[in-house]
């Protein structure tokens, strides 16, 4: 059992992975594309799903601060229905409000430049999605 978490931007994927036993999330990559041209990454996360068995998709759902949704969101809920299309992995949105500003603070604690916390925030956020729907699915 296998899960995947992604944190989707408009010219970023953060991807994260589980282990084999779905119980440690890590950075897998950031697939980066033109600017919102998601067909493109959806072409590398396919591969990614064939290659790596996943068995369940946690995919970040930015709302905002009072719980509504707004532009981000449906960015987010379109690039399901986009995943949808091409697997039968059943994908499940995620609250990720202020998952970013946190992998954020993590980078710095850990004292990582600027120059690479911009190329690693977006993996690290993923992994916070993929941390949290793993709660979720502990209390199911």
């Amino acid at each position: 059992m296998r899960y995947l978490g992604l944190d989707l931007g408009t010219k970023t994927l953060g991807v994260a992975i589980t282990d084999a036993t779905g119980t440690i999330a890590s950075p897998l990559k950031v697939i980066r594309f033109p600017s919102e041209e998601y067909d493109v990454a959806l072409k590398e996360l396919k591969s990614i799903l064939e290659e790596m068995k996943i068995s369940k998709i946690a995919l970040g759902l930015p709302k905002n601060m009072d719980g509504s949704m707004g532009f981000a969101s449906e960015r987010s809920i379109k690039f399901k229905e986009m995943i949808e299309q091409i697997t039968d992995i059943p994908v499940i949105l995620v609250d990720e409000r202020l998952t970013s500003v946190e992998a954020e603070s993590i980078l710095l604690e850990a004292d990582v430049s600027r120059k690479m916390r911009k190329r690693v925030v977006d993996g690290v956020a993923a992994v916070l999605i993929l941390e949290t729907f793993m709660k979720m699915e502990d209390n199911q």
